[in-house]
This record gives structure tokens, sequence and C-alpha cells, in this order.
């Protein structure tokens, strides 16, 4: 199984109550496929930073979820048929998560096999001629 992060956009015009049913529907899909949700987060209606299909906002619903990539496709597919999401992201996270640890890695070797810098020299007193001239 493999780590997924889902975005859905749901139509501006559904109630409330009819996102969070919309996004239940979704979640069922997900489960009924052997899927283990994460974290799931309603964000509300936000404004889009550009018009789909003359809709200026949108219902943001979020999930973290555990899945076959074949439910993550299914699930994908009919969000695309639905008439209520106007847009929809799935990205695999975990993908992400491996490339950030091992970058992380790579920085700490580096850092232990470069010696360690010198101690900064204090900064170096100025003349009293140049002082004198800018005070003038």
């Amino acid at each position: 199984m493999r780590l997924y992060d889902i975005v859905m956009l749901v139509t501006p015009d559904l109630s409330e109550e009819e996102t969070q049913k919309v996004a239940g529907e979704f979640r069922k899909i997900l489960v009924d496929g052997g899927a283990e949700i994460v974290k799931e987060e309603p964000w509300g209606r936000r404004r889009l930073a550009f018009t789909i299909g003359r809709k200026r906002e949108a219902h943001y619903h979020y999930f973290q979820v555990n899945a076959e990539p074949r439910l993550i496709a299914e699930a994908e597919r009919r969000m695309k048929l639905s008439d209520q999401i106007l847009r929809h992201l799935a990205v695999r996270a975990d993908e992400e998560l491996k490339r950030s640890a091992k970058s992380a890695a790579r920085q700490r070797a580096k850092a232990i096999r470069r010696p360690p810098r010198p101690p900064a020299a204090p900064p170096a007193a100025a003349p009293e001629a140049e002082t004198e001239r800018r005070d003038a």
C-alpha cells in the first residue's frame, strides 16, 4: 500500500451537508476497496484562483489515504465522471517523503565529512581618522 494525498473541489452550488455527503461517498469507495484513511479534512468553501465552469468558489476536501494504486485510479475515474466534482488531484506522497529523507541523509553525511569552520574573527576597530571624517 502507498500513501496518497487527494484533494477534491466540490461545486459551490451544494450546501455544506450535501458536500459532506459527496465526500462520504468517495470515502466509502476508498474504504470498501481496502484503503485506510489516515487523515480527512474538510477545508471549507474557498475562492478559486481562476474560474472553473463559471464557478469562482468551491468546497475543498482533503484525504490522506494508504491504498493500492488501482483503487486510487478507480476513485479518480469516478471523480472525473461526477458532475459535483469540479477538479480533483491525487498525488503519491510516499515518494516525496522518501526523496526528502534521502536528501536529508545526504546533507548530514556531507556535513560530517566537511571540516569544522574556524571561528569568525572579531570585527576590526575603525581607525579614528575615518570616524572623524564621517562625523564632520
